[in-house]
């Protein structure tokens, strides 16, 4: 896995990686087939607070860590800068699919 913007990072995010990636397997494990709408909503509810229960903290921390590197860096004016320039004011549209087109 790549390195964080700081050394100092680094232990983090690989902890956060480590983290997210054992919850996310879990989280892309299938329903049952002709699971209900709210069924699926409660499941995505549960997977919420499991990653919360599990990686919440470590995110916070290595956040908190990388946005500490960003200023260190000098890298604020930059990025405000980029944000000045494109601002991201909502994502694009997903790609049509080649059924939707025919």
């Amino acid at each position: 896995m790549a390195s964080s913007l700081s050394a100092e990072c680094t232990p983090l995010k690989l902890e956060y990686d480590a983290c997210f990636n054992a919850w996310f397997e879990g989280y892309l494990e299938p329903l049952a087939s002709g699971s209900t709408a709210e069924q699926r909503q409660q499941r995505t509810a549960q997977k919420a607070k499991e990653y919360e229960e599990r990686c919440g903290k470590i995110w916070e921390s290595y956040k908190s860590c990388v946005q500490r590197a960003v200023k260190e860096k000098g890298l604020m004016e930059l990025l405000e800068q980029a944000q000045q320039e494109d601002p991201l004011v909502e994502p694009p549209p997903p790609p049509e699919s080649p059924e939707r087109r025919q």
